[in-house]
């Protein structure tokens, strides 16, 4: 997966709500989170956006969610409901274990200590954080939480959805969707910012669509990628300086779908 620029790590750079996701300076280790200007940072909050040194901050657009492809038997025992979109054991919810008061304990309560690991995840610029990682050895499993506190392990500030992880966010919204299917879940068509240097484009605005708003008080940012298959110049034309409609031709024509999923606080 291409590095996530913290200003592409919450790009989570165009999904979420800045003044709610900063922490004080005074907190030790706490991310320092810089708004996109071109974003609307009411709604949203993208991987490119995170802008933290040593935790790494996020960005954000509104609410996005992830739907699960595959169950996991030995997880099935600590199933974490979502309070809206589909119910499961890989689902995120802007509560419980998953919310904004939560912490390394917490997890490892809920998932087994054994699943639940305290180490280095790459951030901006390659730069290295400690974070709690879900079931690390398990690509689908995989899941990511950084924290406010990362000295005390406590209040999350960021839940990140990538690669090949099943895990769905608040909103039904899951890795691979494409716009279409983003769209429904949305109820509407929405805003992107087009590709940027590293082939990635992100929500900027959920246009006050189903999407715009997630219960809990968490934010949500979302990364595409276009088709491999596309072409080259096809994608070239879609500038990362420009805001684009999901319904518009030149944008579907290249068929991007969903890479990653940034839930903050």
């Amino acid at each position: 997966m291409r590095k996530r620029t913290i200003g592409a790590a919450l790009a989570f750079g165009t999904l979420l709500g800045l003044a709610a996701v900063a922490p004080t300076a005074a907190q030790q280790g706490a991310p320092a989170v810089q708004p996109d200007p071109n974003l609307n940072t009411e709604d949203q909050l993208a991987p490119s956006q995170i802008k933290q040194k040593v935790p790494a901050a996020v960005a954000e657009p509104s609410g996005t969610a992830l739907a699960p492809t595959h169950r996991a038997p030995h997880v099935a025992a600590h199933a974490v409901v979502a309070s809206s979109g589909p119910k499961g054991p890989h689902v995120v919810a802007c509560s419980g274990v998953f919310g904004k008061d939560s912490s390394h304990l917490k997890l490892a309560m809920a998932f087994d200590y054994k699943n639940v690991t305290f180490a280095d995840v790459e951030a901006d610029g390659g730069t290295k954080v400690k974070a709690s990682i879900l079931f690390a050895a398990n690509p689908k499993l995989r899941l990511e939480i950084w924290w406010t506190n990362p000295a005390e392990r406590t209040g999350t500030y960021l839940i990140d959805i990538k690669d090949k992880s099943i895990w769905v966010a608040p909103g039904g919204m899951k890795l691979g969707l494409d716009l279409a299917a983003l769209e429904k879940l949305n109820h509407k068509p929405f805003k992107l910012k087009g590709f940027d240097k590293n082939g990635v484009a992100t929500v900027s605005d959920w246009e006050g669509g189903a999407l715009a708003a997630l219960p809990g008080g968490c934010k949500s940012g979302v990364s595409l990628i276009a088709n491999p298959k596309a072409s080259a110049d096809a994608v070239g034309a879609i500038t990362a300086d420009k805001e684009f409609e999901s319904s518009d031709p030149a944008l579907r024509s290249v068929k991007p779908t969903v890479s990653e999923i940034l839930i903050g606080y």
